[in-house]
């Protein structure tokens, strides 16, 4: 993959259910759990220094107010997938679960693979912290 065009026709293509489509943005909703619970995931394209394009996957999982830190971290340390960040959605701070590729490497199974574990791992990590409530 060389620009983020080439993603978001995978996505299209691929048949996601896309809630959100902008020049170097979008989001898709996964449907787990048999339908039970939903999760949104971001890709974005981010740019390095020397000009070398990435791929960031993403996914909000609990507002960071009255959030246990060493749960977060406790989860981080056992996860195989992705690190915790904290980022803003709609004026609201959260605890963020990303992980970015380097798009020369990037190839549409990478992408799924991305989508489905950053997805599925984030509503896991979601369904600990937030006392199973299913808030994004």
């Amino acid at each position: 993959m060389n620009h983020f065009e080439q993603i978001h026709q995978h996505l299209v293509s691929a048949g996601y259910h896309m809630l959100l489509e902008e020049d170097g943005l979008a989001c898709v909703e996964l449907s787990l759990r048999q339908g039970k619970r939903h999760q949104a995931i971001f890709l974005t394209e981010l740019q390095n220094d020397d000009g070398r394009r990435f791929l960031r996957v993403s996914t909000s999982i609990a507002p960071i107010t009255g959030l246990d830190a060493r749960k977060a971290l406790a989860f981080n340390w056992e996860s195989r997938v992705g690190f915790l960040a904290i980022g803003e959605l709609d004026g609201v701070r959260y605890l963020q679960l990303c992980e970015n590729r380097p798009y020369d490497s990037l190839l549409p199974a990478e992408i799924d693979r991305l989508i489905l574990e950053i997805g599925g791992t984030g509503d896991a990590m979601e369904l600990r912290l937030s006392a199973g409530g299913d808030l994004l």
